[in-house]
């Protein structure tokens, strides 16, 4: 991967990556700005603000203006808010790199923020929280998190609460804004077929007036646990959905290449260990699944499934899971079962960063993130140094009764049959 980061004197961070093989580009604008740097007061802000950035701008003074300059070149464009950053972005045929940049830029730069349509908003707001309650495969995660972490920015839900959204004013769209979209806090990633001088050179007469001032700050992540946890939802579902994992390493551990790993062999494909043992041998589970999330100052190995409300088969299934972390702590992988964790690694990411889009969200999130750009050549490089004894020993680090974590929802009744069996 060929990539050029490039520093304006205010501070802002362009990322660069030329790709003559497509016919595309795609312009990303983010800011490291999500969910844990706000308070509780406005926590929903960011995601909110993300929606209010497409509603006009001085230039484009309605929706209809932004979306229609884009949709009338084919282009894909959306926006996307995490807990630790936000992001804007287009792709379009290569030809209208000008005209993406343009309105990406705009939307950024110099949106309204209009009392009218922060009225309006609240409402579709309102009903995307309606609909996230109503999908309890995604709730599941929610719940796991404020499990982890509980009554602090780490542990809220990125789109907030009802309350939230229904207060939010707009003096605190202005000062969150103002706050945070800055241009020591911001990244301007363009990959695709271009002309690398001449991109920089147009991020550079757009962006560079943005305010030099330092954007807000995050709270560190407080994390205490002395024993597995447990928290049930009860909501009358045909599923329960559950969330079982442990407290694991933040994104610059050195450990993370080796969680990576066991992370796959564990249920990273449908012939993983749980795949195999919690569906197709028992069948107990359609969905089922593991992964590893990092943040900047926290992680987590979590594995998802999602079962029937049977009593019977839900403890069942914590047992097998149980059973599969146990197997992967206590005996050593073979060569064969590790290499081909690494091969699947290394397969997925080449599929993962084949479009100019992919790039552009790959070099975008890896410099928000990390402030510099870890590149696919660098980690694969790590994942292949991963031995068994590594993935053994890390194991033996995060299966532990005292980082154990199980999230749940579903119309359970009684919850001590689960105490009972949660423990490794």
């Amino acid at each position: 991967m060929k990539f050029q980061k490039t520093i304006l004197k205010n501070g802002l961070r362009v990322v660069t990556a030329p790709m003559k093989d497509t016919n595309t580009v795609t312009v990303i604008v983010a800011a490291a700005a999500g969910s844990k740097y706000e308070t509780k007061k406005v926590n929903g802000i960011s995601h909110f603000l993300e929606h209010m950035l497409f509603k006009g701008t001085k230039k484009r003074p309605k929706t209809k203006d932004i979306s229609g300059a884009l949709d009338a070149v084919g282009g894909e464009y959306n926006a996307y808010t995490g807990k630790e950053q936000t992001a804007f972005f287009a792709k379009v045929d290569a030809r209208h790199f000008d005209l993406a940049l343009d309105v990406i830029s705009d939307i950024y730069l110099n949106s309204k923020i209009e009392e009218k349509e922060i009225e309006k908003e609240r409402g579709v707001i309102l009903q995307e929280i309606n609909m996230y309650e109503d999908t309890p495969m995604i709730q599941a995660g929610d719940i796991f998190e404020d499990l982890l972490y509980g009554d602090q920015p780490a542990g809220w839900e990125i789109i907030g609460t009802k309350e939230n959204i229904k207060n939010l004013k707009r003096t605190d769209f202005l000062k969150y804004f103002r706050e945070n979209y800055t241009a020591s806090n911001t990244v301007v990633c363009v990959a695709g077929n271009i002309e690398e001088k001449r991109a920089v050179r147009s991020i550079e007469n757009i962006f560079s007036k943005m305010s030099k001032k330092a954007n807000g700050k995050k709270p560190k992540v407080f994390e205490k646990q002395s024993a597995p946890r447990l928290k049930i939802k009860k909501k009358k579902t045909d599923q329960c959905h559950l969330v079982l994992g442990a407290r694991a390493f933040d994104m610059f551990h050195p450990d993370r290449f080796a969680l990576s790993v066991l992370a796959n062999i564990l249920g990273g494909t449908m012939s993983s260990r749980l795949f195999l043992s919690v569906r197709e041998r028992l069948g107990l589970a359609y969905y089922i699944s593991a992964g590893y999330e990092s943040y900047s100052d926290s992680g987590y190995l979590a594995v998802r499934a999602g079962v029937d409300t049977d009593q019977s088969k839900i403890g069942k299934t914590v047992k097998t899971i149980i059973s599969e972390i146990k197997k992967i702590r206590d005996k050593k992988v073979s060569h064969k079962e590790l290499q081909k964790a690494k091969d699947n690694f290394r397969g997925k990411m080449a599929l993962s960063l084949e479009s100019s889009d992919d790039i552009a969200g790959f070099l975008a999130g890896q410099e928000i993130a990390k402030k510099s750009v870890e590149t696919p050549e660098k980690i694969l490089t790590q994942v292949d140094k991963v031995s068994a004894d590594d993935i053994m020993r890390v194991a033996r680090e995060i299966f532990r009764n005292d980082r154990l974590n199980l999230a749940m929802i579903g119309p359970m009744e009684d919850k001590g049959f689960l105490e009972k069996i949660l423990k490794v």
